[in-house]
């Protein structure tokens, strides 16, 4: 079963980049390099996960999965297009609502610099994107789809997506000498802050909803083309919002967001995804059933 062979793959994993994070970060201070240690354990667990899924790589159907979410890039330039576009409408009417919002004399950037702020965001939301793509949909869905059917899928898919943008250390601190049980400790901190409803609940919803909307633009296109376009637009926007957008720094939290990730924790951003799930439902219907996807996944 995919389901159940994917998480004891990646919980043995997560144990053991909590034991090896304790001796990366001594030898890294040796050498002169001081960083926090929840950075360190973040990309201790990323690559550790990387490592286990891909030792898992042939009883997982990684391969299979990515050559069938990827395929035939040259004509998908349509639903990349329009999943770009859809996500600039989306970040477009957030820039709106504070414009609306903010108090007089509040400026945004010159339009140099904000042309220069958003190129520059545009290769890290492409990387982004396209690797949540790739798990999350292209790997993740797809092989929920073959366990529980393609509607449980969704529904369970985007939950994980959810909670995996919530798990963070929330301290900050450097690790010069061998702890050996300071990887386990840190490990439970961050998953502690799904025990948190009344912090991580706005959150969560917003991810939710989010992971949704990226679900059904997979299932309906049985690409990940579109969800990766519409996915790094929203990054974009998210990266740039609070530096570019008039205002941004002191608008109201049903604006900016009633926690973290910023703009998606707040109400406009889930009532904005709503209207996309129910676009994205809508200007796909004629192409492919959703209940078809489970076949081509």
């Amino acid at each position: 079963m995919f389901t159940l062979r994917l998480a004891l793959t990646l919980l043995i994993a997560a144990l053991a980049a909590a034991l090896i994070a304790p001796l990366v970060a001594p030898a890294l201070a040796s050498a002169g390099l001081h960083f926090p240690f929840p950075r360190i354990f973040d990309r201790v667990v990323m690559v550790a996960l990387a490592v286990a899924i891909w030792w898992e790589s042939g009883k997982l159907d990684l391969m299979r999965r990515q050559r069938a979410g990827f395929a035939k890039p040259r004509t998908s330039l349509r639903p990349a297009g329009l999943g770009l576009a859809a996500g600039a409408a989306a970040i477009a009417i957030l820039w709106g609502l504070a414009w609306l919002v903010a108090p007089p004399g509040a400026s945004s950037e010159p339009a140099p610099s904000l042309i220069m702020t958003v190129a520059a965001s545009l290769v890290p939301a492409l990387t982004i994107a396209v690797i949540e793509e790739g798990f999350f949909r292209a790997f993740l869905l797809s092989g929920m789809a073959e366990d529980f059917g393609t509607s449980a899928a969704l529904i369970a898919s985007s939950a994980v997506y959810a909670a995996a943008h919530l798990v963070r250390s929330p301290k900050r601190f450097e690790v010069a000498a061998f702890q050996p049980m300071v990887g386990l400790h840190t490990l439970g901190s961050s998953l502690s802050q799904l025990g948190h409803p009344h912090e991580a609940a706005p959150g969560l919803l917003g991810l939710f909803l989010l992971g949704l909307v990226l679900g059904i633009g997979f299932l309906q296109t049985r690409r990940v083309y579109f969800s990766i376009g519409l996915h790094a637009s929203l990054v974009m926007g998210a990266k740039t919002f609070r530096k570019l957008a008039p205002g941004a720094q002191s608008a109201p939290g049903w604006l900016t967001g009633y926690g973290n990730p910023p703009l998606i924790s707040g109400l406009a951003a889930w009532v904005i995804t709503i209207v996309l799930l129910v676009v994205v439902r809508l200007t796909w219907r004629g192409n492919r059933a959703v209940q078809d996807g489970q076949s081509a996944v």
